[in-house]
């Protein structure tokens, strides 16, 4: 894997593996570092922000939080961090995720959240890779090989 980057893959509950290991899945064929974290902001909110607090000097450089029902892990993640975040809202009630879709997307002025589609784990880590192809050119060449492909 790359050293120095570094993604956190989030979810709120196990249970949201389904969906989020699309993100992973991603992530180890790009050969990013990665790491795999089941926090909550309701059930264990000091743990979460512990996370959040130190995920920079722990050499997160990118955030994916995915969450059902009220979905508010990717905006208590993001009010305790500069690491970028990106939310995926993830369908697990009976309003089909249209409820976690607007927790992560009206997020107030001040606590940014990109938001992906509901379930829309992969594009997640795609989104994360591009951020991290700011930075490092290994990364650049790898996602423009991968949109490459993708044309032909």
């Amino acid at each position: 894997m790359a050293g120095g980057k570094k993604v956190a893959v989030v979810m709120g509950s196990i249970s949201d593996e389904v969906v989020m290991k699309k993100a992973s899945n991603v992530l180890k064929e790009f050969k990013v570092d990665y790491e795999v974290n089941v926090l909550s902001a309701h059930r264990m909110p000091d743990r979460t922000r512990e996370f959040a607090i130190n995920a920079k000097s722990n050499g997160i450089e990118v955030i994916i939080a995915g969450a059902g029902k009220a979905a508010h892990l990717p905006g208590f993640i993001a009010s305790h961090t500069t690491v970028p975040v990106i939310g995926v809202p993830i369908k697990s009630s009976g309003l089909n995720g249209l409820d976690s879709l607007f927790s992560i997307a009206q997020m107030p002025s001040g606590v940014p959240v990109a938001c992906m589609s509901i379930d829309g784990a992969e594009n997640a880590a795609l989104m994360a890779i591009q951020i991290l192809a700011l930075k490092y050119d290994d990364m650049a060449k790898k996602i423009e090989g991968y949109k490459a492909k993708m044309t032909k």
